[in-house]
């Protein structure tokens, strides 16, 4: 800014004000998204980032309303073995228009812990220790002993969706506070209606909770947990009524998007692939989209929870990402 002579007109010394005041406020903005004041031009000239997969490109604020910079409290996160994979299989099934015949994968049964300062979020509890032949060979209550974690530490169990390859060791923690899509939760406890066997099919893990021993916070759009921007539920329905995604921010590894069963493999993901047994195709699609978007703006490492592919991308049982 010039510094003017005393004398200048009275309309100079305005128009010095008013410079002032704008540059002031381009920089009260720019602190506020936590960018450089010249990334304010920048995001008027540049085309907007088309989505990737992997390690997403793009420099605008996430999609929610949440905090960008990172927070005080340190973050980590691990990924538990919720499930003994079956062997390689056709998955065909999860697209209801027919784009892989002949594809076959190994898909997996994948749960995380985050660690935010001194609280601890389980997201989605896996196979049951009584599912057969896909029942984990360890259950999460030995593995977050092997990581010096007490069930009664967990603070949050988060439920991506309420189907029993994602519910079935959720007894094991009664303590927790639930979150979960309000729209699972209203499926959940909705009265039984005739010929309907929803709730009765996916219900019984919630027990707990649903007959109110247990504290509930049923979630109808996203939640930023510690309000710091650190940990985020992303409201994605489509798979269910009530479907959620998480996002968790590092400081190393940057931020990480883990689809819960958004989608279930690559190949859909990228396509845009719709299962056939999803409660709503049009919901599913606009949430590929949001999220995909929010990957982009955010430069975040994706992780699509059924694929051995991207098991790769968190550090091995007990590592932590950071």
């Amino acid at each position: 800014m010039q510094i003017h002579r005393i004398g200048t007109t009275h309309r100079a010394a305005r128009n010095a004000t008013g410079a002032l005041a704008a540059r002031v406020g381009v920089v009260a903005l720019c602190a506020a998204l936590a960018l450089p004041p010249s990334a304010t031009a920048q995001t008027q000239t540049q085309p907007q980032a088309q989505p990737q997969t992997g390690a997403q490109t793009g420099t605008a604020p996430p999609a929610t309303s949440t905090a960008t910079a990172l927070p005080r409290e340190e973050v980590t996160l691990t990924r538990l073995d919720c499930g003994t994979a079956a062997p390689p299989a056709d998955v065909s099934r999860f697209n209801d228009t027919f784009a892989w015949p002949r594809l076959v994968l190994q898909l997996v049964y994948s749960c995380y812990l985050v660690r935010h300062g001194d609280d601890y979020l389980l997201w989605d509890t896996g196979q049951s220790m009584a599912a057969g032949a896909l029942a984990p060979k360890t259950s999460l209550v030995d593995q977050l002993a092997a990581l010096r974690v007490r069930p009664e530490q967990v603070k949050y169990v988060a439920i991506s969706h309420y189907h029993p390859d994602h519910t079935g060791q959720l007894a094991s923690f009664p303590q927790a506070t639930l979150l979960i899509g309000r729209a699972d939760w209203d499926v959940l406890t909705a009265p039984a209606r005739p010929g309907s066997t929803t709730a009765a099919t996916f219900a019984a893990p919630f027990a707990h909770w649903i007959s109110g021993a247990g504290k509930v916070e049923a979630l109808p759009q996203d939640k930023d947990l510690f309000g710091n921007g650190a940990v985020v539920l992303l409201a994605t329905p489509g798979h269910t009524p009530g479907h959620k995604s998480l996002l968790v921010r590092l400081r190393e590894l940057g931020p990480v998007l883990i689809t819960g069963d958004l989608a279930h493999f690559h190949e859909n993901y990228e396509s845009g692939g719709v299962p056939p047994f999803n409660t709503s195709r049009a919901e599913t699609t606009a949430s590929l989209d949001r999220f995909k978007k929010i990957a982009t703006q955010l430069r975040a490492t994706v992780i699509i929870q059924h694929d051995a592919r991207d098991v790769s991308k968190l550090p091995a049982f007990p590592g932590a990402a950071r």
